[in-house]
């Protein structure tokens, strides 16, 4: 591991264990954790109607260069690792990219299936733009081509089947030392939750380590199966490239 500190950016779709994810690195003494620092220019620009829109307004940073400049300057509380929850549709057209050359970039998919029957029950009708996968097939080229080299896919699935064993594998692509550190936490709130979380982390609030995952869906709900068609080329395209236990 670098003397530098590592910064790494995990770009999520929505219902990806993302949140899980947070609590799992956020239970390593060496890093510290941020949730979705673009999520209220998101808002305040798209102008989507999520739950808690002008909460997250108020509450959090609105303006994506400042967040860039928080995110690629000194780690807080002088951790050598940053780990940042992203949800790649919150990267809108309008902002910069340059920044992300600083970061060290990770991404978590999920069987589009899944995610997106789980997701219309919270924001109804979503669109191709809401499930985050053009914009991470977007930054994994940009990535790639930087690098030399595919940054590292994960799958959800695969993640709760095995979190050991697929957590040893993100670290050794991230260039951090695993900890076990992350396959456990304390129940409840953290102080580096968004203000959005009354509405979206019940489950996570009440989950002290990784759960098995649930069945998994033959298909999508009837209404969203055109959506569904959209979305699988990019996530079969990702899912080539996933780490495996």
């Amino acid at each position: 591991m670098s003397e530098q500190p590592v910064r790494i950016a995990m770009w999520s779709g929505p219902r990806n264990i993302s949140t899980t994810l947070l609590r799992s690195w956020g239970a390593r003494r060496d890093t510290f954790v941020c949730d979705e620092p673009l999520y209220a220019h998101y808002l305040l620009v798209s102008g989507a109607a999520h739950p808690a829109r002008e909460q997250v307004i108020q509450a959090h940073e609105t303006d994506w260069r400042r967040v860039a400049e928080w995110l690629t300057g000194p780690v807080p509380d002088g951790k050598p690792i940053f780990y940042q929850k992203h949800m790649a549709k919150h990267l809108l057209p309008g902002v910069g990219r340059e920044w992300l050359a600083e970061l060290a970039h990770a991404f978590l998919i999920r069987d589009p299936a899944d995610m997106l029957a789980s997701f219309a029950r919270i924001v109804p009708d979503p669109t191709l733009e809401d499930t985050g996968l053009p914009t991470q097939c977007e930054l994994f080229d940009q990535v790639a081509q930087r690098t030399g080299r595919a940054p590292p896919v994960i799958d959800s699935r695969d993640v709760l089947e095995n979190p050991a064993a697929l957590l040893q594998r993100l670290c050794e692509s991230l260039d951090v030392p695993y900890s076990e550190e992350m396959l456990s936490w304390p129940a409840g709130p953290r102080a580096t939750d968004g203000v959005w979380a009354p509405h979206w982390y019940a489950a996570v609030e009440s989950s002290t380590g990784f759960a098995p995952p649930g069945p998994k869906r033959d298909g999508p709900p009837p209404e969203l199966s055109a959506l569904y068609d959209q979305s699988m080329p990019y996530y079969e395209r990702l899912s080539g490239y996933r780490l495996r236990a």
